[in-house]
């Protein structure tokens, strides 16, 4: 299948979830959210990511996390990955039970499009400690795409349409070939990232690769005159005037920081989030807008 025409299969076959300029929408993606071991690229951002994730709580946002949240390549159980990072599960499912929350999945946690997958080891959690089960996201759906349909005066607004996807899906060696680039990845490229050595066949790591996975996409937004926000390269993107429509949302796996879309009141914006130091010394977790703002009416035109 021509790798612009599964975009295409995507958008049409997708779930449609409603937005208007009243709704609040966070998106961030490629978490990789590991066993807390060295490999963990999650763990040092964790508590910039809770701190970011209790604030779109109560300011009443919705979260969507567009793939590679958890890294099933590196790690064979899911629940290794629940348990070592219990307090941010948690705060997902807190999310969840208010009907804030949408997964996709991406090449790295591709076994969740499997829904016998998601029943076995999402729809519930074992706590070791206490020896049985709790549930976790009871139910729950993960999508390979979502769009977003604007609405104004509840009615459907025609071509205001967002594609929310991975991004894997315009990279062969990550799309078709995922379990033997899982393969490599699991019993090579982990143990060498042990040692420091990183992996040049990753579009997160390989520029050129991420570039090519960038260009892809934009020419199927070029082509179907329709926006796209998308992650799998680690690489934020928030399009100047008059350039096409191809939003990414970069990673929380950064050294320093993490990165996300912010879609808010009709508006959209490229945040991120770090550790900063006030005049007193003290430490904290603070937000800052890297691109934007700029009004969806005006994008959509």
């Amino acid at each position: 299948m021509n790798l612009l025409k599964r975009l295409s299969r995507v958008y049409e076959s997708a779930e449609r979830v409603s937005f208007d300029d009243s709704s609040r929408i966070i998106i961030m993606s490629d978490c990789h959210r590991g066993d807390g071991s060295r490999a963990d690229d999650f763990l040092h951002n964790e508590k910039i990511f809770i701190s970011a994730l209790n604030y779109y709580y109560n300011k009443g946002f919705t979260y969507i996390e567009i793939g590679d949240g958890d890294e099933l390549w590196e790690n064979k159980k899911l629940s290794d990955i629940i348990t070592a990072h219990l307090d941010t599960f948690m705060l997902l499912r807190k999310f969840y039970l208010d009907e804030r929350l949408y997964f996709i999945y991406g090449n790295h946690d591709m076994v969740k499009r499997s829904n016998k997958y998601v029943k076995s080891n999402m729809y519930s959690y074992f706590n070791k400690q206490e020896k049985k089960h709790f549930s976790l996201f009871n139910n729950i759906q993960i999508h390979e795409g979502l769009v977003l349909e604007y609405r104004s005066d509840n009615k459907l607004i025609d071509k205001k349409k967002i594609l929310l996807i991975h991004g894997h899906q315009v990279d062969l060696l990550n799309s078709n070939f995922w379990k033997l680039s899982r393969f490599l990845v699991r019993y090579f490229w982990r143990p060498l990232e042990l040692f420091g050595i990183d992996n040049p066949t990753s579009t997160a790591q390989n520029q050129e690769k991420g570039e090519r996975t960038a260009k892809k996409l934009t020419e199927w937004v070029v082509r179907t005159n329709n926006m796209l926000i998308a992650g799998h390269n680690h690489r934020p993107k928030f399009p100047d005037i008059g350039e096409p429509l191809y939003f990414n949302d970069g990673s929380c796996v950064h050294p320093l920081l993490i990165t996300g879309i912010e879609i808010d009141q009709g508006e959209i914006f490229l945040v991120k989030w770090e550790v900063k130091v006030n005049s007193e010394g003290v430490l904290y977790v603070g937000r800052d807008i890297l691109a934007g703002s700029r009004k969806l009416s005006e994008l959509f035109k």
